[in-house]
């Protein structure tokens, strides 16, 4: 093990599930190959990109109960911003759900 908590995401049955990887140059290989797995999913709204992904490395930092996996972003053409982080995919489904009804309500548009 290389010390970092490093994850993957594998599809079974057509359901994420989240792995535990001990190998570096496994977890480097399926992070290169994974491309559109990692991605939960992305919104546009107005001109606002709001988008929530599969990170593949605890960015917790091992510093709470559960890694924090995936991340919620917003990425307008001269700003980013970081929402929000989650352990789940479930919980990231949720939370890109939750920004997406922030970015529509702050641009007046009616809720989804």
């Amino acid at each position: 093990m290389n010390g970092l908590p490093l994850y993957i995401l594998r599809y079974v049955d057509g359901s994420p599930r989240i792995e535990r990887c001990e190998d570096l140059i496994e977890w480097a290989t399926w992070f290169e190959t994974s491309g559109d797995d990692r991605q939960v999913a992305v919104t546009v709204v107005g001109g606002a990109t709001i988008s929530t992904v599969f990170l593949g490395l605890d960015h917790g930092h091992g510093m709470s109960d559960q890694p924090l996996l995936f991340e919620t972003g917003v990425f307008r053409a001269d700003d980013v911003e970081i929402l929000r982080r989650y352990s789940t995919w479930a919980e990231a489904e949720a939370g890109h759900a939750a920004a997406v009804a922030a970015i529509k309500e702050a641009n007046g548009q009616a809720k989804a």
